[in-house]
C-alpha cells in the first residue's frame, strides 16, 4: 500500500499552497469582514487553472486527477474557505457534470469559459422545502413547442452574485408524488444563463460564516430556454444532482481539512508561545492532550479524503467513501476549530480573531451538500445494503 503523493501532485500543491499564502490569506480577513465577492481573487485562481482542474485539456481545463483536486481545496481552504468554496462549486458543481452529461454544443457553450475562469458556474438544486430532501423540488418546468418554462425559487445559491451560468434543476413531472424515489425521477436538469428574461437574483439573509460567497436566492417566472439547455435527458436530474454532489463531498471534505489546519496552526503557535505561571502553555499536559486529538483527528480526516479523492477518479460512484469523508472532516475540523479557540481562549474569542473566523467558517461544512445527519443515513443506507 503506497500512501505518499506523487511528484507531479507534491508540486502541484506547493504550487496552490504558495498561491494561497501569498495572495489569498492576506485577504481572508477583509473578504469575512465586509463580505464581498472576491472576484480579483477567483480570476488569478483561474489563472493556475483552479476553475477546472479536473476538466480535459481539450476544455481549457487542467486534465489533472481528483487527488490534486482536493489537495488545491485544501490549501485554498487553509487561507480563506470562501476562495475554496467559490471553486468547489465551479469545478465539482457545474463544470464536471457539463463535461461528463453535456452535449457538444453545450460544452462548446460553456465548458471552456468555465474551465478557464472567463466566467463562472452556479448550481441551483436547494429550494425552502428541499434541502435534505432534495427530490423535494417545487420549481416546474414545462414543456410546450418551443422548449421550456421554468417557474419556482433557489435559495442560497453559491456564486450567484458573479456567475453568468446556473444548472437549475426542476420537475418535468409536477403531478409525481414527492416521495423520493419516485420524484427523483421526475427531475432534469437545465442550462439556464443568469441574464435570461424571467429570471432575478434575491439578496438573501447574512450568513454566520463563509461571508463573501456570492450567495443569492433565484426567481424563475416564466423563464424561457430552448430544448437544447437541457443537460442530460428528460427525469435525468436528480441522478445528475446526486452524481456532482459525491464530487462536491469530497470538495467539503478538502475545505473543511483546510481550515481545520489552519485551526491547528493558530492553537500550536499560540501554545509556544503564550506563558502561564513561567513557562509556555504548551508545556502543560491540558493543551498538549488538546493538540494531539487534533493531529489525530485531522489525520484522519486526510486519509479518509484522499480515499475519497482517489475513489472519485476511479468508481462511477463513491459515495459511501465521499459521505465518509464529508462526514469526519467536516466534524473533526470543527472540534480542530473549538480546541483552538479554548487554547487561545479570551484571545480567540474576540471578534476579528482568525480564530474566531474560522469556528464561524467550519460550521458551515457540516450543513450544506448534505448535512452530518444526512451524511449519516447515506452511510447507514450502504453499509446496509
Amino acid at each position: 500500500m503506497i500512501l505518499e503523493l506523487t511528484d507531479d501532485q507534491k508540486a502541484f500543491q506547493q504550487q496552490i499552497a504558495a498561491f494561497a499564502t501569498e495572495h489569498v490569506a492576506p485577504r481572508a480577513a477583509a473578504i469575512d469582514d465586509d463580505g464581498q465577492f472576491p472576484l480579483d481573487l477567483v480570476q488569478a485562481a483561474a489563472r493556475l487553472g483552479l476553475m477546472g482542474v479536473t476538466i480535459g485539456k481539450a476544455w481549457g481545463g487542467g486534465g489533472l486527477d481528483y487527488v490534486s483536486y482536493a489537495l488545491a481545496i485544501e490549501e485554498l481552504a487553509r487561507a480563506s474557505a470562501v476562495v475554496s468554496v467559490i471553486a468547489s462549486v465551479n469545478n465539482s458543481l457545474v463544470a464536471e457534470p457539463l463535461e461528463k452529461f453535456g452535449t457538444d454544443g453545450q460544452k462548446e457553450a460553456w465548458l471552456r469559459r468555465l474551465a478557464t475562469g472567463e466566467c463562472l458556474g452556479a448550481f441551483a438544486l436547494s429550494e425552502e422545502h428541499a434541502g435534505s430532501d432534495a427530490a423535494n423540488q417545487q420549481t416546474v418546468a414545462r414543456l410546450d413547442n418551443e422548449g421550456y418554462v421554468l417557474n419556482g425559487r433557489k435559495v442560497w445559491v453559491a456564486n450567484a452574485e458573479a456567475a453568468e451560468v446556473a444548472i437549475v434543476f426542476a420537475t418535468t413531472h409536477p403531478t409525481a408524488t414527492t416521495a423520493g424515489s419516485i420524484a427523483g425521477r421526475s427531475i432534469s436538469a437545465f442550462i439556464v444563463p443568469l441574464d435570461t428574461p424571467g429570471l432575478t437574483r434575491v439578496v438573501t439573509a447574512d450568513s454566520l460564516g463563509v461571508r463573501g460567497l456570492g450567495c443569492m436566492d433565484i426567481e424563475l417566472k416564466d423563464v424561457r430556454v430552448d430544448a437544447g439547455a437541457l443537460l442530460g435527458g428528460p427525469g435525468e436530474g436528480f441522478h445528475i444532482a446526486m452524481w456532482a454532489i459525491d464530487g462536491g463531498r469530497v470538495a467539503i471534505a478538502a475545505q473543511a481539512l483546510g481550515v481545520g489546519r489552519a485551526a491547528m496552526r493558530e492553537a500550536l503557535n499560540y501554545a509556544k508561545h503564550r506563558e502561564a505561571f513561567g513557562q509556555p502553555i504548551a508545556n502543560y499536559q491540558a493543551i498538549q492532550w488538546m493538540l494531539a486529538d487534533v493531529a489525530t483527528d485531522l489525520e484522519a480526516a486526510r486519509m479518509l479524503t484522499m480515499k475519497a479523492a482517489d475513489s472519485r477518479q476511479r468508481q462511477a460512484r463513491p459515495t459511501a467513501d465521499a459521505s465518509m469523508a464529508k462526514l469526519f472532516a467536516s466534524e473533526a475540523a470543527h472540534r480542530a476549530a473549538d480546541k483552538a479557540m479554548q487554547i487561545l481562549a479570551s484571545k480567540g474569542y474576540r471578534r476579528g480573531s482568525v480564530v474566531e473566523r474560522l469556528f464561524r467558517d467550519v460550521r458551515a461544512t457540516e450543513i450544506y451538500q448534505g448535512t452530518s445527519e444526512v451524511q449519516r443515513m447515506v452511510i447507514a443506507e450502504h453499509i446496509l445494503a
